[in-house]
């Protein structure tokens, strides 16, 4: 089996690196972060330990919304309205919790 990246000149594998360092690094925060959401769930260390776990996730999901979604590039309309969606589902989540603990 040969190796593809044998192919491409060294200009190409450079290119290739730079290109998919920033979506690796972002998967390594996301699986960190998911790492200590699930090690914060399991231990609880303290009582109000879910005000840090919505932290952790607020990150992730920024990271999510800048870098997987490239909302970082957009004009800044783009991104108001990709804001303004995340919110909306925000809302539909604490809605949904919210009828959920209610009952």
């Amino acid at each position: 089996m040969r190796n593809p990246l044998a192919a491409l000149s060294a200009d190409d594998r450079a290119l290739l690196r730079k290109r998919l360092r920033t979506p690796l690094l972002t998967f390594l925060a996301l699986l960190a972060l998911l790492a200590v959401n699930v090690t914060l769930g399991a231990t609880l260390p303290f009582a109000q330990v879910w005000i840090v776990e919505l932290l952790v996730v607020a990150v992730m999901v920024a990271l999510i919304l800048l870098v997987s979604m490239e909302v970082i590039h957009e004009p800044p309309l783009i991104r108001l309205f990709s804001a303004l969606g995340f919110f909306w589902v925000v809302i539909l989540v604490g809605m949904t919790l919210t009828d959920y603990l209610a009952r």
